[in-house]
């Protein structure tokens, strides 16, 4: 039997009473769109993770894409961010006019180079855009003070972080809005596709709120220019039920990232650093081989699955490319892209599991 990535399977009886409880609960309320239960899971997961206001919208894409709007973000203004990252980081930027512009990452952490910042601000610069990927985290702090100083806009991808946390407090937190993504492998992982936006601006907020069903008022109404962008009922009494269990499952997580922290020796592997004054969630955990492509081979031939987190940069992407008005270096997201590698984690793998997949790591050799 392999050892998976992700088997959502092997942790649902934990909780199927409950989930197929709250379907019907919903099912029979009568209400399936912006009720009780979108209201209850959004004030429990902004007192989760210490925001104001949580906002649930349709995806991780739709969060960051009408954060984007929200703060009046357009055609021809210029997003800092990273390539080493999934897709819809740069799709939400390019669905509202506006353009990335990508800076490379550090080599040891593998998350945004703050260092790179100032010198690809100009007078189109409108946000900054950290990515807080496998459940790491950027320096925040840095990122405000560059903000600060420039009058940017922070909107902080959390897509891969929920559970993360810098400086004891939960990212997201930090900026104008936190995105966070509900995809079912995530850390906290809907049924379906869903997502949510936090923020402590009040003005914000309620703009948001509108924005994400047309605009309306209460008269139904379009006051603002919107879209539909609303999680639905469903989603939302499943997504109360999971984070109900969140922290044991998270606790499960880091047990298994411990395992690996302690027990991977082989010279041939290492693992991105964790940046100072981060508490992780591990939504991935990553290694680096310069034997990639054999560490593969050998891990398959062992039954172990894996993933790369991501395997092409998205400057390098043909949708992409054409942004790119002049050849573009990024060496560390280049390189790192060619080497890292996802292991199985998740709140399932047994810590047997765990220990087998770093036995199968310590004897990999070229």
């Amino acid at each position: 039997m392999s050892i998976k990535t992700f088997d959502y399977l092997k942790s649902l009886p934990e909780i199927e009473h409950k989930i197929l409880d709250a379907i019907s609960r919903v099912l029979h309320s009568n209400q399936l769109i912006l009720g009780p239960e979108t209201d209850l899971f959004e004030q429990k997961f902004a007192q989760y993770v210490g925001a104001k206001h949580c906002i649930g919208v349709t995806s991780g894409t739709t969060a960051l894409h009408l954060s984007l709007l929200a703060l009046g973000i357009g055609a021809g203004d210029e997003v800092i961010t990273v390539s080493n990252t999934c897709t819809p980081t740069i799709a939400a930027i390019r669905l509202c006019g506006a353009n990335p512009v990508f800076i490379d990452i550090s080599d040891d952490d593998l998350m945004m180079d703050i260092t790179q910042l100032k010198m690809n601000i100009n007078e189109r610069t409108r946000c900054i855009l950290p990515v807080h990927l496998w459940g790491s985290c950027v320096n925040m702090s840095a990122i405000l003070e560059t903000a600060k100083a420039h009058n940017l806009a922070v909107i902080e991808d959390c897509a891969q972080a929920c559970g993360t946390t810098y400086r004891n407090q939960h990212v997201g937190t930090y900026g104008d809005t936190g995105c966070f993504s509900f995809y079912p492998t995530k850390n906290l992982g809907a049924y379906g596709d869903a997502g949510a936006i936090v923020t402590n601006d009040d003005q914000l907020a309620s703009r948001l709120r509108m924005m994400r069903t047309y605009g309306y008022d209460t008269s139904a109404v379009s006051q603002i220019e919107g879209m539909n962008a609303r999680i639905s009922e469903i989603q939302s009494a499943i997504l109360h039920i999971k984070l109900q269990v969140f922290d044991q499952w998270l606790e499960r997580r880091l047990g298994v990232s411990k395992i690996y922290n302690q027990g991977i020796s082989n010279h041939l592997i290492s693992s991105p650093q964790l940046p100072q004054d981060c508490v992780p969630s591990y939504h991935q955990y990553v290694i680096r081989c310069k034997y990639r492509d054999e560490l593969m081979d050998w891990l398959q031939s062992n039954n172990i699955a894996f993933g790369i987190h991501y395997p092409v940069p998205v400057h390098l992407m043909p949708a992409y490319s054409s942004l790119v008005s002049k050849p573009l270096k990024l060496p560390i997201t280049e390189q790192s892209c060619n080497e890292i590698l996802s292991l199985p984690i998740h709140e399932a793998l047994t810590s047997e599991e765990a220990k087998s997949v770093v036995g199968t790591l310590n004897q990999f050799n070229i």
